[in-house]
């Protein structure tokens, strides 16, 4: 949880003042709309970093499970999402860049859900 704490510090306020410069990295030109549903992303990421900070060290029970639970199907819909737009052609190779990160925090919280027995 710490891991996903570090990577929405360091992605929301990218996502809330310099979207439009984000993403053209990316390969993408973002309108006004999609702009302002990318700062609107950036609050999201807030919400998460502060849910995955403060609920680091939760005791096992329901209340971390659902955090692990939150945090791995948001990521493994983010990187199916990812992935869909860099082979339509709309991402470019740093984008599936951020198709990484996600998939390395749902590995990470599938761990967590699906232990080794």
């Amino acid at each position: 949880m710490i891991i996903k704490a570090i990577v929405c510090l360091a992605f929301f306020p990218i996502m809330l003042f310099i979207p439009d410069q984000f993403f053209t990295l990316m390969g993408v030109t973002l309108g006004a709309g999609a702009a302002f549903l990318a700062r609107i992303y950036g609050a999201t990421l807030v919400g998460n970093m502060l849910l995955c900070w403060f609920g680091r060290n939760a005791d096992k029970g329901p209340v971390r499970q659902a955090i692990v639970y939150d945090a791995f199907f948001y990521d493994l819909i983010g990187f199916i999402t990812i992935l869909i737009f860099y082979f339509n052609g709309t991402l470019n190779t740093l984008g599936l860049g951020a198709g990484f990160i996600y998939l390395f925090l749902t590995v990470g919280f599938g761990l967590f859900l699906f232990p080794k027995k």
